[in-house]
């Protein structure tokens, strides 16, 4: 028997929209697994970003991001995506803006404790408070919402504090081989990341509300002579949004496939031709079946 028994488990992230969940994940990672953009709801899936040291595997489960309303559709499969992703976690972590406490954080705290397994505290951005001393009246208030195992203060983006974060999760997985294997980065495949990446140069470039509107499926992959040939289609809502994802002359199109392209030829280290379409399948976002058989 190891003197050195093996931990794995998975540790659910939640939290408002915007709050700086999927950068935690990257920064944790050391990889991009998810897409980021300074747009709410840009995640859309339940992402397992994987972080393994030595005999410890984490498993950092992304989620989209807690908000009320959610008339579309799209927004319902999105909240329904997040409160189920604490069923079977080993434990919950609530991400908060420093110096921000909403209604839709106290949404993602109820969440979170939903789960039945501990909840640790992420108070993030804490580069952007000013005066510093604001800080610790924040954290002190936020702690009497709940019995947090633990508070972390730390800036994702900046990739600062995120030791002791680490230190607290590995207390919280249990003895257990690895859910996965030591190499991987993502639960995610390929395909699926190259529809998110292409995903996050449509919400980088379009204004308003145009990247809620969206999604991408790739269709065609297919290797000859060393060139990697993929196709995708990105899907709009209405035929008004299909010209403006095309772009006067294909101008916008092609700086999207462009982005994308250069994106995926560095992180895959091969050369990649990427082709694009856009069609229209009306209303999509109002339509659970649609949602839902895009991918999320």
């Amino acid at each position: 028997m190891s003197d050195n028994p093996r931990h794995s488990g998975l540790a659910v992230i939640l939290g408002r929209p915007n709050v700086g969940k999927s950068t935690l994940i990257n920064a944790l990672v050391g990889e991009k697994v998810s897409i980021v953009t300074h747009k709410a709801q840009t995640t859309r899936h339940r992402i397992v970003g994987l972080l393994t040291r030595g005999n410890t595997q984490i498993g950092l489960v992304d989620t989209p991001g807690l908000h009320r309303g959610g008339g579309h559709a799209l927004n319902r499969v999105m909240n329904e995506t997040a409160t189920g992703s604490v069923d079977g976690v080993d434990l919950a972590l609530l991400v908060v803006e420093a110096g921000r406490w909403r209604d839709e954080d106290a949404q993602a705290l109820s969440v979170a404790a939903s789960g039945g397994v501990p909840v640790g505290l992420i108070v993030n951005k804490v580069d952007r408070v000013t005066p510093r001393e604001a800080l610790l009246p924040f954290i002190e208030s936020v702690g009497r919402e709940h019995d947090f195992a633990f508070v972390v203060p730390l800036s994702a983006r900046r990739e600062d504090n995120l030791e002791p974060l680490v230190e607290e999760i590995t207390r919280f997985m249990p003895a257990g081989e690895f859910l996965f294997d030591d190499d991987q980065l993502s639960d995610r495949d390929l395909r699926f990341m190259v529809a998110e990446t292409v995903r996050e140069k449509l919400t980088l470039l379009l204004h308003q509300e145009l990247p809620y509107s969206l999604a991408v499926n790739v269709d065609a992959w297919e290797e000859v002579d060393g060139l990697l040939r993929i196709g995708a289609v990105i899907w709009v809502a209405r035929d008004s949004q299909k010209a403006i994802v095309i772009g006067s002359g294909g101008a916008t199109l092609k700086e999207v496939g462009r982005r994308a392209r250069l994106e995926l030829a560095r992180r895959l280290d091969r050369r990649l031709h990427l082709s694009l379409w856009v069609k229209v399948r009306e209303h999509w976002p109002d339509d659970e079946a649609a949602v839902r058989g895009f991918g999320h």
